[in-house]
C-alpha cells in the first residue's frame, strides 16, 4: 500500500496523536452481496487478468490506492489519465487518521470515481474489532450508492519491525485478529472487508487459512509483472494491485472484472 507513516525508534509503544476523528454518519446495516459479487467475478476476466501482464490488465477498469504521501490528489487530472476507482486509506491502528482523507475521499467522488477506504491492520497493538470501530467512526463506512466500495483491511509485512514480520501474533490469533475486525464491520456495515494482502504474508502468518476466502474479496498485492499463486484458500482474486508506481497517484491497481460488474460489488 501507499505508505504515509514511518517508523521510528518509538513506533512499537507510542505513535503520533491523530487528526480529529472524521465526522460521518453511522451507516445503517443491510444485507451483503459479497457472495454474489464473488460468484459473479469467478466467471469474468480472471482467466485474462491471472496471466495478464500490467500492460495487458490496462484491458480492464483501472485504479488506484493513496494515503496522506499523496496530499492533495488531482481527481480531474486522475480520471482523465484513466482511473476508476481508489481506495484511500482512513486510518491505522488506533491512533491515526489520514489527515488529507475529506479531499481525497470526497474528491475522487466529485470527479466520478468510486471509491472506498481502507485500514492499515496493526494486530499486535489492539483488537480486531477495537480497529474496526476506530476505522468506521473514522471514513471507513459503507452505504449502499453504487459508489462506494466496501471496507478493506489491509494487512500485510510489519513496517515497524523487520524481525517481527508477522507482529508477533501467532498464526492462530492472527486468524481470531482477522475475523474479529471483519465481524465488526459485518455488524455495522453488512458487508465483510475485502482483504487486502501479499501470498508469501498470508501464507506464512496465517498459517495458509482458507477460512476467508468464501466471503472475503481478495484484493491482492504482486509486483512482479503477473498476479502469480493466490494465498491458499482463494480461486480467485478481485483486485490486482500490480505496482507501486505508475500514471496515477499511489500504487496501480486493476479490477478484475468490467466496469459494470464493479459498480455491482460497490453496490452490494
Amino acid at each position: 500500500m501507499a505508505r504515509d507513516r514511518k517508523p521510528s525508534p518509538s513506533a512499537r509503544t507510542r505513535r503520533p496523536p491523530s487528526t480529529p476523528p472524521h465526522p460521518r454518519r453511522r451507516l445503517a446495516s443491510v444485507a451483503t452481496g459479497t457472495a454474489l459479487a464473488l460468484a459473479a467475478l469467478a466467471g469474468t476476466a480472471l482467466t485474462e487478468l491471472a496471466a495478464a501482464s500490467p500492460s495487458a490488465a490496462a484491458g480492464v477498469p483501472r485504479g488506484h490506492d493513496v494515503s496522506s504521501h499523496q496530499k492533495n490528489v488531482d481527481w480531474a487530472k486522475a480520471r482523465a489519465k484513466g482511473a476508476r476507482f481508489v481506495y484511500v486509506k482512513a486510518s491505522e491502528s488506533t491512533d491515526y487518521t489520514n489527515p488529507y482523507f475529506d479531499q481525497q475521499y470526497d474528491g475522487a467522488r466529485g470527479a466520478g470515481l468510486l471509491r472506498g477506504a481502507y485500514h492499515f491492520a496493526v494486530p499486535n497493538q489492539s483488537s480486531g474489532a477495537a480497529q474496526a470501530r476506530y476505522f468506521l467512526r473514522n471514513g471507513g463506512g459503507w452505504t449502499a450508492d453504487g459508489w462506494t466500495l466496501p471496507p478493506a483491511l489491509d494487512i500485510e509485512h510489519n513496517p515497524y519491525s523487520k524481525k517481527h514480520k508477522c507482529y508477533g501474533v501467532s498464526k492462530k490469533k492472527m486468524v481470531s485478529w482477522i475475523w474479529d475486525f471483519s465481524d465488526e464491520i459485518k455488524r455495522q456495515t453488512g458487508r465483510r472487508p475485502v482483504i487486502y494482502t501479499t501470498t508469501r504474508w498470508w501464507n506464512t502468518c496465517t498459517g495458509g487459512s482458507g477460512a476467508f476466502a468464501q466471503s472475503h474479496p481478495l484484493w491482492l498485492a504482486s509486483w512482479h509483472g503477473r498476479p502469480g499463486e493466490l494465498p491458499k484458500g482463494w480461486s480467485f482474486l478481485s483486485i490486482w494491485q500490480y505496482s507501486n508506481k505508475g500514471t496515477l497517484p499511489g500504487d496501480q491497481n486493476a479490477w478484475n472484472g468490467s466496469f459494470g460488474q464493479l459498480r455491482k460489488f460497490a453496490g452490494g
